[in-house]
């Protein structure tokens, strides 16, 4: 790996706030495509998805979701789950964060697509009792516009479309409509 890229990883992890975020800014674009390094932090991050702080749960979620289509190996079959259950993190923020990113998950291949409309369609249904419902399954539709924009794969919207049929508050459908419009 790059000495420049081990620098972000640090930088991201253990430097001044406004470090942390350009280093966190920097990692963010270079996993919107496929990159040679992954697996040089692949352990690392999966590590740090249960780590005490809550940012570097976040970042890693994020990290890793991004670095879904640079896996060859399939190492996310075995990982997803953990990645997953960041998405239930104690903290809001760390929660909505790790699910605004996950979506990037679904474009590694038409498996890892199936898992995120498999997740994101029970997670939709089962989020009923979580304390920020709203927000969740906003941060649902949205991930899946964006695997919709990215992909054009029509299940998608469909998919979307019954989910935003099954809400019974005609405020919280137009709301969820409009991020589909």
């Amino acid at each position: 790996m790059e000495k420049d890229i081990e620098v972000l990883f640090e930088q991201s992890a253990t430097g001044d706030k406004d470090t942390r975020f350009q280093a966190y800014e920097q990692l963010i674009k270079m996993t919107d495509h496929p990159v040679d390094w992954a697996y040089d932090v692949w352990d690392e991050l999966v590590e740090r998805l249960v780590h005490s702080d809550s940012h570097q749960r976040s970042r890693a979620a994020q990290y890793l979701a991004g670095l879904a289509k640079s896996d060859p190996k399939n190492r996310m079959l075995n990982d997803f789950p953990k990645l997953w259950n960041v998405t239930y993190d104690e903290k809001t923020v760390t929660a909505r964060h790790s699910l605004q990113a996950i979506w990037k998950v679904g474009l590694a291949g038409p498996l890892q697509k199936e898992w995120i409309i498999q997740h994101f369609t029970e997670r939709f249904a089962a989020c009923k009792s979580e304390k920020h419902l709203t927000m969740i399954r906003g941060d649902l539709l949205a991930g899946l516009r964006k695997l919709f924009d990215a992909t054009e794969d029509e299940q998608l919207r469909e998919t979307a479309h019954k989910l935003i049929e099954s809400v019974d508050d005609a405020k919280y459908r137009k709301k969820y409509t409009a991020i589909w419009k």
